[in-house]
């Protein structure tokens, strides 16, 4: 059986001046390309070889490595659109469609989209979806807290980006998580913040706990020490002169000054932190 969209490991049964064949099952024998054809291949050589339809539609071979394979989610280019949607750059001659049903918004050339590659049930060919919830579950109960896991950055919301875990689920950053600022397509290790009670994901970019919000808290008074007692950064501050400072979210460094507070370590002003003493 051959698997469309994927490497297989086929046998050569024929050889030609304009290539190989490799044997397929239940397809016709699959062509391989002159230009991929190993040095001294014969026949009886099993390649490994990645399959697809070509231009008019025929199964084809290659040995190239395509950027992204069925099942993957991935960014990638749009490099021209047309009757059926746009088409993107996934490193082979033949470029991927995306359809006009399976984008969440209409899609430029130009411009880069995370989309998850998948087989068309009518045409069996390789397509692609910038609709990841339709294949990608947004809910979850195997993850832990703090289980540290892959992220690749697909989408900017209002309340921060849904970043695709492990290629298997969808989860939000939320805003006051984030350390600096995301771009679509980025990857990055990130942490399961929380498993909400609907299921829904929520992730962040370091460590939780009351350990690390200890640490945290020891070197917010280390540095009001070293400088006067006072510091100008607030709960009102940005993300970004947080992280400066001390490379955590905004959401870990409230709740670290929101624990001094408690603890009537530091006074909260409008403008900024002072020591109590």
């Amino acid at each position: 059986m051959v698997n469309i969209g994927q490497f297989n490991r086929l046998t050569v049964t024929k050889l030609v001046n304009f290539g190989v064949y490799l044997e397929a099952g239940e397809h016709d024998n699959i062509l391989l390309p002159r230009r991929d054809v190993p040095p001294d291949c014969k026949v009886g050589d099993k390649l490994h070889v990645f399959i697809y339809h070509d231009s008019e539609d025929r199964l084809i071979a290659t040995t190239r490595r395509p950027l992204a394979m069925v099942g993957d989610t991935r960014l990638l280019k749009v490099k021209d659109t047309g009757p059926f949607g746009a088409f993107l750059d996934w490193g082979l001659d033949k470029d991927l469609l995306v359809p006009f049903g399976q984008q969440r918004r209409p899609m430029e050339v130009g411009y880069s989209y995370v989309v998850h590659l998948y087989i068309d049930e009518y045409t069996e060919r390789v397509v692609a979806s910038s609709k990841l919830n339709h294949f990608l579950s947004e809910t979850a109960d195997q993850f832990q807290a703090n289980q540290e896991v892959d992220l690749l950055i697909c989408q900017r919301t209002d309340i921060g980006y849904k970043a695709v875990i492990n290629q298997t689920h969808l989860g939000v950053i939320f805003t006051a998580d984030l350390l600096q600022p995301l771009k679509i397509g980025e990857k990055l290790k990130g942490y399961i913040k929380q498993i909400r009670p609907d299921g829904k994901i929520d992730l962040s970019l370091q460590l939780q706990g009351q350990e690390v919000r200890d640490q945290l808290s020891d070197l917010i008074l280390e540095h009001l020490r070293t400088h006067g007692g006072v510091s100008d950064l607030t709960d009102k501050s940005t993300p970004e002169d947080i992280y400066s400072q001390y490379q955590v979210s905004k959401g870990n460094y409230k709740k670290a000054i929101g624990g001094l507070y408690k603890r009537r370590l530091i006074h909260i002003e409008k403008d900024c932190i002072r020591l109590t003493n």
